[in-house]
């Protein structure tokens, strides 16, 4: 399947979740918000989330600084 990640375009395996994701694209769970057409997704439902064919997923990343 196609999907867009922060704007570039990936293929993965078809019926991805969340979690399936993260792991294809070697992205650590922790320090990270997920959101998949515009809609930030909680962590608890991660695994649960199946990510489609077209699906714009956006992977942000905690920083920290002062």
């Amino acid at each position: 399947m196609s999907i867009q990640v922060n704007g570039e375009a990936r293929e993965l395996p078809e019926d991805n979740t969340i979690t399936g994701v993260l792991a294809a694209l070697d992205v650590p769970e922790q320090g990270v918000a997920v959101a998949v057409d515009g809609v930030v997704v909680r962590r608890a439902e991660w695994q649960s989330t199946v990510v489609g064919d077209g699906a714009q997923v956006e992977i942000l990343t905690a920083v920290q600084g002062g």
